[in-house]
């Protein structure tokens, strides 16, 4: 490879870094081609760039970001490389605990979200967080909740009072 081909990779790299929220370090060792696509694909569902890059230049991307510093430890072996936003970045965690699950041989060294380092141990915990938009639904219906027992409570207190009105004009007519 080139000098100017590995340049234009770590510029690449670094702006991946840059412009995400979370980025999540992969062991993809035996996992058949087949298989690597599916992940891709789940990866891109998410809206997560899924990319493999040589361990070395990602190393001199991380040092020119001046990011993330303690992934550099994890850079042994096949290493796959997810980038998530801000909008899920809990996504690509779902994503490698699902096939770690079915095939057992996609694995999470080590992750970063925001400035919050992850070791491989902790895929599970991450995995069952809920999602930005899963966290908003679940606001969303606590603040209704209260909005639909409050109607239902005027609209009993009319029906009750409508009731009333009905019993005395019928005492009244008999």
């Amino acid at each position: 490879m080139k000098k100017n081909e590995k340049e234009d990779i770590v510029a690449e790299v670094k702006e991946l870094i840059d412009n995400s929220n979370a980025v999540y370090l992969t062991d993809y060792s035996g996992v058949a081609v087949s298989d690597i696509n599916d992940i891709r694909t789940d990866f891109r569902k998410e809206g997560i760039k899924y990319k493999v890059f040589k361990n070395t230049l990602f190393k001199r991307a991380l040092d020119e970001s001046g990011k993330y510093g303690k992934l550099s430890n994890h850079l042994i072996g096949m290493t796959g490389y997810a980038f998530a936003t801000a909008e899920n970045p809990v996504a690509p965690a779902k994503v490698i605990k699902k096939y770690f699950d079915t095939i057992q041989k996609l694995s999470m060294k080590a992750c970063y979200i925001e400035d919050q380092y992850y070791d491989g141990s902790s895929l599970n915990e991450l995995a069952s967080l809920p999602s930005k938009k899963e966290i908003i639904a679940s606001i969303m219906g606590s603040l209704n909740s209260p909005a639909s027992g409050i109607v239902g409570v005027l609209n009993a207190v009319m029906r009750d009072l409508v009731s009333v009105v009905d019993e005395i004009s019928k005492r009244e007519a008999a």
